[in-house]
């Protein structure tokens, strides 16, 4: 069983010598020698002619900065107090989508940042973005501390369920990325009675669009709300987890009309002016998947302006989609207020973009939710960022274990 070496760059592998020989990690909770490295890593993304070929990893350098790194350190040792301390959990093997090409990283450098050795498999199906980064990383080793090179592999192989089963035999923490199919799969390969499997299964996303908050912000406002929502919904072709599939117009009926017209003629100008394309075949994709809502009885009025937008006024509040229909595909309801929306929330609900609404009515609805479903409510534009508090785990907590002193 071979692997082939992503990061460090080299020669394929046994899966055998990717695995570290003991648990023993030599690094340690916010390990200057990682903090280093993961600084020269954003300075490189964040360089102006590498973020115009690949626009999202200038989010991944900010992520990186750091400023960031060392805050995420000390919010750890704020919270845990003197009677706490934090330790590296040992080796975290990492197995995040191909469908988000970033992802992998966010989730790698929490890990690194904690002191863990860490084995991440970067999918056969990952696109440029992927390819640049592994790249980046790999330049970068140069002025790297030599254990950065010795306790941090990326690899890829196929689907080999061999090698998946090793790596998972040899963890302390397996982290798995992409839907309930592939956690299901990846979950039938044993772990050591210790270790323990930190998951991301399938999630649905959706925004909220205040009627009266839309009618009071000034056409720039409205504008530059649109825009986020179209990063929102294009990066990733709409298929990311925290993308939104249908759009609750909150307040009066008769009003709301109106409002979600302009809104959807902004969003198509958006994407035309952002330069997304959307192609035959998947323009062919989002027909089938909207009439099959409207054969179900769903959908009450649906239109194809062009390629890249389409629209579905459903029939009730339950009919809005879970499941991703293709890229530019949006449900519209309209609801009297957010409280209408809680028992239409399942704990697979993720991601609530918002705009117009005051910051105690979205408390408020999330204290009504009660931990029910929606992990993050974030304004427009920010459905995409990825924070060291995803899914409702607190990321760097999960990758260090503590071990308390009394006296």
């Amino acid at each position: 069983m071979t692997v082939r070496m992503r990061f460090p760059a080299g020669p394929d592998l046994p899966v055998d010598e990717v695995l570290p020989a003991t648990g023993e990690t030599p690094l340690a909770v916010g390990d200057e020698r990682v903090v280093d490295f993961l600084t020269l890593v954003s300075r490189r993304l964040l360089a102006p002619a590498l973020a115009r070929r690949h626009p999202e990893l200038g989010s991944l350098g900010f992520f990186l900065r750091r400023r960031e790194l060392l805050r995420a350190v000390e919010r750890l040792h704020e919270a845990l107090g003197p009677q706490a301390l934090a330790f590296p959990r040992g080796v975290v093997f990492h197995i995040p989508p191909a469908n988000v090409d970033t992802i992998f990283v966010y989730s790698w450098a929490l890990a690194a940042l904690a002191g863990n050795i860490n084995v991440v498999r970067v999918s056969p199906r990952s696109a440029a973005a992927a390819d640049t980064i592994l790249e980046v990383l790999n330049d970068s080793l140069a002025e790297a501390d030599p254990v950065v090179a010795r306790t941090q592999r990326m690899i890829t192989y196929g689907h080999d369920d061999a090698v998946t089963a090793r790596l998972s035999a040899g963890c302390d923490l397996r982290v798995v990325w992409g839907g309930d199919r592939a956690v299901n799969a990846v979950r039938q390969h044993p772990l050591a009675p210790a270790a323990r499997d930190l998951t991301f299964p399938d999630r649905a996303s959706f925004a909220v669009l205040s009627v009266a908050g839309w009618a009071a912000a000034s056409p720039a406002a409205r504008r530059e709300a649109v825009a986020g929502f179209v990063n929102d919904a294009y990066w990733f072709d709409q298929a990311a987890c925290s993308s939104p599939r249908a759009v609750f117009l909150v307040g009066d009926a008769d009003r709301a009309e109106p409002v979600r017209a302009e809104f959807v003629a902004l969003l198509g100008a958006g994407a035309r002016d952002r330069g997304w394309e959307v192609d035959a075949a998947m323009a062919v994709e989002k027909r089938v998947g909207a009439y099959g809502l409207a054969a179900d009885g769903a959908v009450a009025r649906m239109a194809f302006p062009d390629n890249l937008v389409a629209t579905m006024d459903l029939a009730a509040l339950a009919a809005a989609p879970r499941e991703w229909l293709g890229t530019g595909t949006f449900g519209f309801v309209t609801v009297t207020e957010l409280a209408e929306l809680v028992p239409f929330v399942r704990r697979q609900d993720q991601t609530l973009t918002h705009f117009g609404f005051e910051a105690d009515e979205l408390r408020e609805f999330a204290r009504q939710l009660g931990g029910r479903g929606i992990d993050r409510i974030v304004p427009f534009g920010a459905a995409l960022r990825f924070a060291p508090i995803w899914d409702g785990y607190d990321l760097f907590r999960e990758f260090v274990r503590l071990v308390t002193v009394e006296i």
